[in-house]
């Protein structure tokens, strides 16, 4: 059986300083909420399936050293050729704090993993919306945010060799 009296100085305790990486959310919060409803009551009646229309965007923004906001936009609409039913914008936030990340690390944090903690909070506050709107609450997909975010940086590598071989981005 192993000596158990000596467990804590077997543990490098350093000098007492947080040095490891760290990421996490510290709030949440709707930075901005439309609903809209432009022809109510009139498109209740309305019987042709309707197209939705989902668009997001992410944003982040240094708020102090290790702090950062970042921004989830998500507008979705609902038309038909009869007209706009409905339109929902959101801006969910949520304040970020980091520590020991390299600048890699940290930008995948605020554009990949944040967004996909944020999402299903936002997902619920765009349902509720539609709902109290006067509509079947809509229940967004899951949105892939590492997958997009990998994409999104091979495009960029992409687009950056196909300048430095003089050939104009787009063209393969």
């Amino acid at each position: 059986m192993a000596d158990e009296g000596n467990v804590i100085s077997d543990l490098n305790l350093g000098n007492g300083a947080d040095t490891g990486p760290s990421a996490g959310i510290i709030s949440q919060y709707i930075k901005d909420l439309s609903v809209e409803n432009p022809n109510a009551p009139q498109c209740f009646q309305w019987q042709e399936q309707p197209q939705i229309d989902v668009q997001f965007n992410i944003g982040a923004r240094a708020i102090e050293s290790d702090v950062h906001e970042v921004e989830l936009k998500i507008t979705c609409a609902s038309k038909t050729s009869e007209g706009t039913a409905f339109v929902v914008d959101l801006s969910y936030c949520a304040l970020v704090g980091m520590q020991n990340l390299d600048e890699g690390q940290s930008h995948a944090f605020l554009f990949a993993e944040a967004p996909r903690i944020l999402f299903p909070f936002a997902r619920r506050v765009i349902a509720d919306a539609v709902r109290d709107a006067g509509f079947a609450p809509l229940m967004l997909e899951p949105i892939d945010f590492n997958g997009l975010y990998v994409q999104q940086l091979q495009a960029q590598a992409q687009q950056q060799a196909d300048a430095e071989q003089g050939e104009p981005a787009g063209n393969a």
